[in-house]
């Protein structure tokens, strides 16, 4: 069950304890009908059970897959789960280190699958074996505008970690490497805020508008 008790940022939001005759079906949660549900959840997603909100999400997940590597404690991973979680990802893939700051996450962790790889040779045999392309976002030499790449609709977004940016053998296996148009000083975007105009890039392309909230 979610519990009335999970985490959230800024002022309280979300509903009271329901009024009235209890609504029935299993896709609701006894505590949060008693207490009031004042999750990080979309109204639709109300007074649901956490399994019942995943399950609806798994029905019309997007067939897009993002990774991150972690080689070094990356505190941007919260961020890109959370935006994958927004864009109904299929599932974020952290590459190195398993242990991430949730914090930035704000609890959608636990409605988004998540899958470790230690490396990223075992990333890349994995998206292999899904029939996955991989496409590396970095403003490296050779790299395609993001703003006029085709995107494939089964595919994995891989970001490297804020700073060094997509590890060398990352690139080198990569099937595509795109980048984002910069007109400014910096050389490099936010890890998160990469992560999440790449995968509004491919909601543009390939999503359902109408199956939005």
């Amino acid at each position: 069950m979610g519990g009335p008790t999970e985490w959230q940022a800024g002022e309280p939001v979300g509903v009271g304890p329901w009024e009235g005759a209890w609504p029935e079906g299993a896709r609701y949660d006894p505590e949060l009908l008693t207490a009031g549900d004042t999750r990080n959840v979309v109204d639709a997603y109300r007074y649901w059970t956490r399994e019942a909100i995943v399950a609806d999400i798994d029905a019309r997940r997007h067939p897009f897959h993002v990774a991150i590597e972690n080689f070094a404690h990356d505190a941007n991973i919260g961020t890109v789960v959370r935006t994958a979680n927004a864009f109904a990802a299929a599932a974020v893939h952290i590459v190195g280190r398993r242990r991430w700051n949730r914090r930035g996450a704000m609890v959608t962790d636990r409605y988004q699958h998540l899958m470790h790889h230690e490396t990223v040779d075992e990333l890349m045999v994995w998206a292999g074996e899904q029939g996955l392309a991989v496409v590396a976002v970095d403003n490296t030499p050779g790299s395609v505008p993001l703003e006029t790449a085709d995107l494939p609709r089964e595919c994995v977004l891989l970001f490297g970690q804020e700073g060094p940016g997509v590890s060398d053998i990352a690139q080198r296996h990569a099937d595509l490497t795109v980048s984002i148009a910069q007109f400014g000083s910096t050389r490099s975007i936010n890890a998160g805020v990469a992560a999440g105009i790449a995968m509004h890039a491919w909601i543009r392309q390939h999503a359902d508008l109408n199956q939005a909230w």
